[in-house]
């Protein structure tokens, strides 16, 4: 795509932002893996956008923490630990299950269908998709996240979700059948308006995340 197509795509012609896009995409996909090194140069080749987009993108990506500067003023993405991943998971234990029950009566029935729709879809996919894993399991929780209703709480959480979706876990395709079903769980805790069984839905989840960390990687 070129220059002057990218600055079309957009109103305004926010080439930040498309960039922003693409290179969080890149690292959400591994595509650029932890520890890599970043470089402008590169992306602005590939993505056909001038480097001061590039620029105002990866500040932007760092302060959300996914990448971090090295010592000679470069980027490159952030690199999470077994450790820091499971501490992470600790934490999100605590907060999302409350940040769902707080969701309760915040949520169209029209957005919980597209989520569940989306998810069927997953299960039936005829061939496995990391990314496609990864975009029906970032809907699910910014689904309640988003909706809790405390601005505090759902960035916290979204901080969270951004340093454990940087840890490379192996297997994840395994998965795949444990988060469908125990996001039909939370869904269906949040279509019928019980924010108890919505905190313990959600508990369940990251506790399963916790545990298959643990076998696979422990």
């Amino acid at each position: 795509m070129s220059e002057d197509e990218l600055s079309t795509a957009e109103p305004g012609g926010n080439l930040s932002a498309l960039a922003y896009r693409a290179i969080a995409g890149l690292i959400r996909s591994h595509d650029l893996r932890s520890g890599e090194a970043i470089v402008e140069a590169k992306l602005a080749e590939a993505l056909a956008i001038s480097r001061t987009p590039i620029r105002e993108a990866l500040q932007r990506l760092e302060g959300e923490g996914l990448i971090v500067k090295t010592a000679g003023r470069s980027y490159m993405v952030r690199r999470v630990t077994l450790t820091e991943y499971l501490q992470s998971l600790r934490v999100r234990e605590i907060l999302e299950p409350e940040a769902a029950a707080a969701a309760i009566g915040r949520i169209a029935p029209a957005a919980i269908a597209e989520v569940r729709a989306a998810i069927d879809a997953l299960s039936k996919a005829p061939a496995y998709s990391r990314d496609a894993h990864w975009t029906c399991d970032a809907q699910l929780h910014d689904l309640f996240v988003d909706a809790c209703g405390n601005e505090i709480m759902a960035a916290m959480i979204h901080s969270l979700r951004a340093t454990t979706h940087l840890f490379e876990i192996a297997r994840l395709q395994d998965r795949l059948n444990p988060d469908n079903t125990e996001h039909v769980a939370i869904l269906d805790a949040l279509a019928a308006g019980d924010a108890k069984a919505a905190r313990k839905a959600t508990q369940q989840h990251i506790r399963s995340l916790y545990k298959f960390a643990v076998e696979v990687l422990g």
